[in-house]
């Protein structure tokens, strides 16, 4: 029986930490753990390697993103970097390492890369003693999440599970899960009753349009580009902790009309993500894993615009692939090609349908139920 469990996230974006929050939700709905503790790791490494993973991550992928998806891509060398990765690493995990080897927990569960290199190097060293599952919060599998001493990977997709087989992982070894959302998102909430909860016309397409939870990319772009839709439409723009863009945006929206056709609703930082998606027909944006993975749960379209260039790139082809997402590459088409997706009913059920298919709305709770058979 487990006593102590241990979540690891790290605010390098939004979505390992609610991945983590997910999977800490879950064991809360199973009550059968004593301590389930999670924590951010930056708030244990010293101040300038966290900005590093946090501040100055935020400002390339908005001001230089070829930068950091040209690191995607250098480092996504299977077993190529990892000694001088984990002396960075090392170096400055100190507070971390200290953590863990007094507490002592019986499971680890990280959802990000950079806590579990620290837990398998502790391992290999025999300094700890926990058991630790990795969950893996993109579609694909970087080189960086590859770690030697572990006993459980989550992925998110079975071409995941077949890559990692080809690099030697036993297949006992992966589970094909998803990505770990809210368990909220498993509800099953009545579309119609959501528009009329949260201020939304009834008969609008009706498109959520995020910036994830900083308020990373340029959404007030892409609200212009979407003024010439010829569709009725209303945009839910989740502005996220990007208090100034959701001011602009309530000023913006202000200035609309009812008989206008495109109307836009600015939303802050919201607990209830889940009700804008059940409200929703498409979401607009960037393809983060979480934000895909909450979308999917609730069966909508996607029209992708400007993935980062590096793991949102690939998250993006993934969607193409399974029919799901329509690209846009270029701004000033968006509002000619989303109105031509809009103009084909059928299309665009057969995306939602393919959405809900590949969706995992019990990934946190299938998570913690594998977690739970560890001996």
């Amino acid at each position: 029986m487990l006593k102590k469990v241990l979540l690891l996230s790290a605010s390098a974006g939004a979505g390992h930490v609610r991945a983590a929050q997910a999977i800490e939700k879950a064991f809360a709905q199973f009550g059968t753990v004593d301590d389930v503790r999670h924590v951010d790791v930056l708030h244990y490494t010293n101040k300038v390697f966290r900005h590093l993973y946090s501040k100055a991550y935020i400002d390339l992928v908005n001001k230089l993103p070829e930068v950091p998806g040209w690191m995607y891509d250098k480092l996504d060398k299977p077993w190529k970097n990892e000694r001088r990765r984990l002396a960075l690493d090392k170096l400055n995990t100190r507070p971390l390492v200290k953590l863990l080897r007094e507490y002592q927990p019986d499971v680890i569960i990280c959802t990000h890369f950079l806590p579990a290199e620290i837990v398998a190097w502790l391992r290999a060293k025999e300094r700890l003693i926990s058991r630790q599952a990795i969950v893996v919060t993109d579609f694909d599998v970087h080189a960086m999440w590859l770690v030697h001493h572990y006993e459980q990977y989550f992925v998110a997709i079975d071409e995941a599970r077949a890559y990692m087989e080809e690099l030697s992982i036993p297949p006992e070894k992966i589970a094909v899960s998803g990505i770990p959302i809210d368990p909220v998102f498993a509800e099953k909430k009545d579309k119609q009753e959501m528009r009329v909860k949260h201020g939304l016309e009834v008969d609008r397409t009706t498109i959520l349009l995020s910036a994830g939870g900083f308020g990373v990319g340029s959404v007030e772009p892409l609200i212009d580009a979407l003024k010439p839709l010829k569709a009725r439409a209303q945009v839910v723009a989740i502005c996220g902790r990007n208090e100034d863009l959701r001011r602009r945006l309530v000023t913006a929206a202000a200035r609309s009309k009812p008989f206008d056709n495109i109307l836009i609703k600015p939303i802050g930082y919201t607990h209830e993500m889940d009700e804008y998606m059940t409200a929703s027909d498409l979401v607009l944006g960037k393809p983060g894993g979480l934000t895909t993975s909450e979308a999917m749960s609730k069966g909508l379209a996607f029209v992708i615009v400007d993935p980062i260039p590096g793991q949102e790139e690939r998250n993006s082809d993934h969607l193409l692939e399974e029919g799901m997402a329509i690209r846009c590459n270029n701004l000033p088409t968006l509002s000619y090609k989303l109105g031509n997706l809009l103009d084909d009913r059928q299309r665009v059920a057969r995306m939602q349908a393919n959405s809900k298919r590949l969706g995992h709305p019990n990934a946190a709770r299938d998570i913690v139920n594998r977690v739970m058979e560890f001996t």
